[in-house]
């Protein structure tokens, strides 16, 4: 009797571990085919055009169809921008501030600027080729701070 009473205790103890260890293997996503949370990310995309001998941005995704305009990102998300060369010459979107910049682009041609902003701030981007000519910004925004995050959710974040 007392030999029943210790294997049932041994087994539902080791049950109950089993339990744990497979809620915690599943949990952590080594069961799905996907995964559970996406890396968060802002893709935009631009595009160089000339217009009456006037070098412009022009915003075709993500952005509205301004032109030049001023682009908006997060801190803390992958900033990825597009940029593709519609105009008849050569052109290159530089980003200071940011220190980063496409590689010349020949028309037809497309290039990526991928960031990971983690300040707030405004940065003036170019067409820099011979020199620098200014187009337009990107502000970079911290949209939620949690220690300014006023709700009955704020023990959460």
């Amino acid at each position: 009797m007392k030999n029943d009473k210790l294997i049932i205790g041994v087994g539902l103890a080791g049950g109950m571990i089993a339990l744990v260890v497979m809620i915690g293997f599943i949990g952590q996503g080594n069961v799905r085919e996907v995964p559970l949370f996406y890396p968060e990310k802002v893709e935009q995309t631009v595009s160089f055009e000339e217009v009456d001998g006037k070098v412009q941005i022009v915003g075709t995704s993500g952005v509205k169809g301004e032109i030049n305009p001023t682009l908006l990102s997060r801190t803390s998300f992958v900033y990825v921008l597009n940029v593709i060369n519609n105009g008849t010459t050569f052109h290159r979107l530089y980003i200071d501030g940011l220190n980063v910049q496409t590689d010349l682009l020949a028309p037809g041609e497309n290039d990526t600027i991928t960031v990971f902003p983690i300040e707030e701030g405004i940065y003036n981007y170019y067409d820099k080729r011979e020199r620098l000519k200014l187009l337009g910004q990107i502000k970079i925004v911290t949209v939620v701070p949690s220690d300014e995050f006023q709700g009955f959710l704020k023990d959460m974040i």
